[in-house]
């Protein structure tokens, strides 16, 4: 539930009014009613090195955000105020909560207006490692959106936590400074399995021929000047400390609007125990994170290779350009190191899933197509499901759920892109990959790899609006969006 203080004191006012309490009783009620956490949404200017200081708006002066953590189970009071000329969302991403709370204008949650304020009460879940960021639409304005500093990392207490670790490091990766670019090609030979599906490169391609052929240039990409880890450029803030021996818990998250990235650290290697908050069915060691938007990795590294390394993404222009943090022992000193991982180092969802495992079946499977119309918005690619753009006005359901039943998401990927697939208030279990089954792991966003297919499983049990869509921000913009009603 959620009330913003004008709603309160007018609902307060109407009360007294009626000789029913008096409002000054209603005004110290509130006052008594402290918020467990307040967010400041405003301009500020984030200092990524001494070279380079960029504004931005960000969450409380900071970007990332300031590190929430909420336990499982116990209500929150959240006072969001919103300093900026223009209205706001903040989107409790992986989280299920009511639609007035989860933060899409599509589901109908309000927004938190220009100059003013909400109140937001909820009761935080699932456990894990989740975020929250703005999900207002940006479209050209490349000052708005996830291309601001609007992100921050949330995490939210089991019950009962292990705590195999000596201690916990949480990352947000992002980008500053967006442009926008013509066309450029997506790396996306690290996805495994590999196969794509003939029908819908064939598809694909011959859309993209006929539209150059027509005269018209490849659409509009952004790319970006400036990376940080939590806020610094490579060698511009404090090294994270260890010494040999610990184990070190990485929560990681890429908080880009568009972008998918890769980090590993020299000499170590990642043991992979939860993504998008959810314990893995099965833990496994990988050289490299792969990471895409709105995606998190929570991964042990054993702490045995002492000496100064340089912790980043596998591009060495991005790395170069600051998308890098540096690990230093406990006793060592000298200049950071960097030694490239194995080329070959993928990304595979199988290996964190049940060995053994099998889907459930579903009671319903929802065909989706994605589609790429080249250009087709004033130079900007139009995106769509099943050959329908997202209509912003109409803000129609593509498909009535029923509350309880389990639901397949069959998603055919007719573009050369990597989507990585978002579903507001559930998780999903992956269910098949390029026509390889799989099953047991549950994720709030997942990669769906260039004319690739891809299942997923839901149970519908929120009520009300769900919001599915790509996280990448310039994809989602511009018709890359579906709702589910679920009654």
């Amino acid at each position: 539930m959620s009330l913003d203080r004008r709603e309160f004191l007018r609902l307060g006012a109407c009360a007294a009014a009626a000789g029913m309490v008096p409002l000054r009783s209603l005004l110290a009620a509130e006052a008594a009613t402290r918020a467990d956490v307040t967010l400041r949404i405003g301009r500020a200017l984030v200092e990524l090195a001494p070279d380079r200081i960029v504004p931005t708006t960000t969450y409380n002066g900071q970007c990332p955000g300031p590190l929430l953590r909420f336990h499982e189970g116990q209500r929150v009071v959240v006072d969001v105020f919103n300093d900026t000329d223009a209205p706001e969302q903040l989107h409790w991403h992986g989280q299920a909560v009511p639609v007035d709370v989860d933060g899409s204008a599509e589901e109908g949650t309000p927004f938190i207006p220009a100059h003013g304020m909400r109140r937001l009460t909820f009761t935080p879940g699932p456990p894990g490692f989740r975020f929250y960021h703005s999900h207002v639409i940006a479209r050209d304005d490349l000052s708005k959106g996830q291309y601001a500093g609007l992100v921050g990392p949330l995490y939210i207490e089991p019950r009962n936590e292990p705590g195999r670790h000596d201690h916990e490091v949480f990352l947000t990766l992002k980008e500053f400074e967006p442009y926008f670019s013509r066309g450029g090609d997506m790396a996306m030979d690290f996805l495994r399995p590999a196969q794509r599906d003939h029908d819908l490169q064939q598809r694909g391609e011959q859309a993209m021929r006929a539209s150059l052929a027509g005269g018209s240039s490849k659409g509009y990409e952004v790319g970006y000047q400036s990376f940080a880890i939590n806020g610094r450029m490579l060698g511009h803030g404090e090294p994270i400390r260890v010494k040999a021996g610990e184990r070190v818990l990485f929560h990681v998250l890429n908080g880009s609007a568009t972008e998918i990235r890769s980090l590993a650290l020299p000499g170590h290697t990642f043991r992979v125990v939860a993504l998008d908050g959810n314990p893995v069915p099965r833990s496994a060691d990988v050289p490299v994170l792969w990471i895409g938007t709105g995606e998190r990795v929570s991964a042990v590294v054993e702490m045995t290779h002492p000496g100064v390394w340089v912790m980043g993404d596998l591009d060495d222009d991005d790395r170069a350009h600051g998308m890098g943090i540096v690990v230093e022992y406990a006793g060592q000193k000298g200049r950071p190191r960097w030694n490239a991982p194995p080329r070959h180092a993928g990304w595979d969802y199988r290996w964190f899933a049940s060995p053994n495992g099998k889907p459930m079946t579903p009671d319903d499977i929802i065909e989706l197509t994605f589609a790429k119309a080249n250009a087709a918005e004033q130079g900007f690619n139009r995106w769509t499901i099943n050959d329908m753009a997202f209509d912003m006005k109409a803000m129609r359901p593509m498909m009535k759920l029923q509350r309880g039943k389990r639901y397949r998401l069959r998603m055919r990927n007719a573009s050369d892109d990597i989507h990585p697939m978002h579903l507001h208030r559930h998780r999903f279990e992956i269910t098949s990959i390029a026509g390889k089954p799989t099953a047991g792991l549950l994720k709030d966003v997942a990669m769906l790899g260039g004319y690739q297919t891809m299942d997923v499983d839901f149970i519908a049990d929120q009520p009300g609006l769900s919001l599915f869509h790509c996280h990448m921000q310039l994809h989602m913009d511009f018709g890359f969006m579906a709702l589910f009603d679920c009654a």
